[in-house]
């Protein structure tokens, strides 16, 4: 059995909460810090949805870790108030022809060789069951129904309101001020009151603002700006499911994503582009002219919602990493200190995978998803689809 240990986490998103919950669980001593309300209304988890798929083109490592995160997606629901991750399909749609090596034929291979239930669309079927979409247009495509989203914000919710009776101090409004170390060892954090706060293992676990307060991590991971909308659906039975499931389009060349109108006729837009770099202490502004390119994307993509009215805009941050991959490790060269973050835009879709992979690790314990996420040195910057290039093609470097 594993010595209980004392456990500071610095950051309430869904690394720090399912972390901090797992840990308590297991018997060790558990403090969380955020520098806002819980839920921090900025954390990107803090949003009204998140897209829940295991579609990875050729990546089998990423399927396989949803494939049983859907397995404890599916516990977590019956744990919940009410059902919050909506098991609504997922629609792949291309412009063009699949090609092998392209992020929709891959998919699709993928998923035909592991037996899974996807379902191959023609411009036919595109058009008699998806009738918002220009059929014209997007000719190509599967639907995964083993697929959805979840109401991210109210996760998180509901998950911190369970650290009290699970024995974890919550510590709101306490905001990062430094590392306590002893030479190289971390022992703890010093908050922006002065108060010093002594642990054997501190988890740093603060998303977007990651290599903000730890700079040594700024050649590995930063923050990056993406915008979603919100627009009002002019008919609910056109924009939610089984007409309009969670989807993407094209999105290995476009980065264009959304999701079912709720039912108040909330209708998320994003783009998973390159997004910009910005500073997550500032404000969270989005150029004057990013609504004309979701207009653009409409005229061309759902000609119905061309003049839907806009509601709300937000600027979504992701905290990249150079290869896109989570960064969840101890620092090695700062012993104590442990790295939960990373997201690359991809990351709450695995949320009750964390608890474990973290816990496993502050105890010396094997996991078969930790190496992926390994402390490593930065290398050539590998393009995610759209996400990792400039306009004109060529590779996006820091």
């Amino acid at each position: 059995m594993t010595k209980p240990q004392s456990i500071l986490i610095v950051g309430a998103g869904i690394y720090g909460i399912t972390a901090a919950l797992e840990l308590a669980a297991r018997g060790h001593a558990v403090q969380v810090f955020d520098p806002g309300p819980l839920p921090h209304p900025d954390a990107a988890t803090t949003d009204i949805s998140k897209v829940l798929r295991m579609d990875y083109g050729s990546d089998e490592f990423y399927w396989d870790l949803m494939l049983a995160a859907f397995d404890r997606w599916d516990e977590w629901n019956k744990g919940f108030s009410r059902p919050l991750w909506h098991q609504t399909g997922f629609l792949m749609l291309s412009r063009s022809n699949w090609q092998a090596g392209g992020f929709e034929y891959d998919s699709f291979q993928v998923a035909a060789r592991r037996g899974l239930p996807l379902e191959t669309l023609d411009e036919q079927a595109v058009r008699s069951r998806f009738p918002a979409w220009n059929a014209d247009l997007y000719q190509t495509g599967y639907y995964n129904p083993r697929a959805g989203w979840a109401e991210s914000g109210e996760v998180l919710r509901q998950l911190i309101e369970r650290c009290p009776a699970a024995g974890i101090q919550l510590h709101a409004n306490q905001r990062f001020e430094r590392l306590l170390e002893n030479g190289s060892r971390v022992g703890g954090i010093q908050t922006a009151d002065g108060t010093q706060h002594h642990a054997e293992v501190v988890i740093f676990a603060a998303g977007a603002w990651t290599p903000a307060l730890l700079p040594h991590l700024e050649d590995v991971m930063w923050a990056t700006g993406q915008p979603v909308y919100h627009f009002r659906a002019p008919t609910l039975a056109d924009y939610q499911p089984p007409r309009f499931p969670v989807w993407n389009a094209d999105i290995a060349n476009t980065g264009w994503y959304g999701f079912p109108a709720k039912d108040d006729g909330t209708l998320k837009v994003a783009n998973h582009g390159p997004g910009w770099r910005v500073d997550p202490h500032a404000p969270r502004l989005i150029p004057a002219s990013t609504e004309e390119k979701f207009r653009e994307f409409f005229r061309d993509t759902f000609p119905g919602l061309v003049d839907a009215p806009k509601i709300g805009e937000r600027l979504c941050l992701y905290c990249d990493t150079w290869d896109g991959n989570f960064w969840i490790d101890f620092d090695p060269q700062r012993p104590g200190l442990l790295v939960a973050a990373g997201d690359s835009g991809h990351g709450f879709k695995f949320a009750p995978m964390y608890g474990e992979i973290i816990a496993d690790l502050v105890e010396g314990r094997p996991n078969p998803w930790a190496a992926r996420f390994a402390w490593r040195e930065p290398g050539d910057l590998t393009h995610e689809d759209a996400r990792f290039m400039e306009a004109d093609g060529s590779p996006k470097r820091k």
